[in-house]
């Protein structure tokens, strides 16, 4: 097996739980929030807060491997996934990421007041565009995987 493929791999792995852990986390506040007790949306809170430390390593390795692939590609698919990665991070660091550690803060103190449900609102929005933007990209790197093993065969 070629670096090449072990990287693709990595890469495909990579951006495929790092979009469940997304996944994860939105539904599981989206649940607490509608169905459950209080508990279970402070523990929910705090957990999406732990979860970073396995989020934000597969977004890292995901990130990089994907930019070591497409590295002198000027394929349009490529192009489109480099065009949206900025705000697949951005979205990240300056919303997500923020948002979590407000959330479980405000959730273990208590403080469910309309501070609290307007990060909520604004968490939920951003983690959806983040999920459409990795989909897209998801996609668009399994078009490239069956283009490439078209040409190779």
């Amino acid at each position: 097996m070629n670096v090449r493929v072990v990287k693709t791999r990595i890469h495909a792995l990579a951006g495929l739980l790092a979009m469940l852990t997304i996944a994860a986390f939105w539904l599981s506040t989206l649940i607490s929030e509608l169905f459950l007790s209080v508990q279970a949306v402070v523990w929910v809170k705090q957990a999406i807060a732990l979860g970073l430390f396995v989020l934000i390593p597969l977004l890292m390795v995901t990130g990089g491997s994907g930019f070591a692939l497409g590295r002198n590609n000027g394929h349009p698919a490529i192009r489109q996934k480099r065009h949206r990665m900025p705000f697949i991070a951005m979205n990240g660091l300056l919303i997500l990421v923020p948002a979590a550690l407000c959330l479980s803060w405000k959730a273990r103190a208590g403080a469910f007041d309309g501070w609290f449900y307007s990060v909520q609102a604004l968490e939920l929005l951003a983690g959806a565009a983040n999920l459409l933007l990795m989909g897209l990209n998801a996609r668009d790197g399994m078009r490239l995987r069956k283009l490439v093993k078209a040409n190779a065969d």
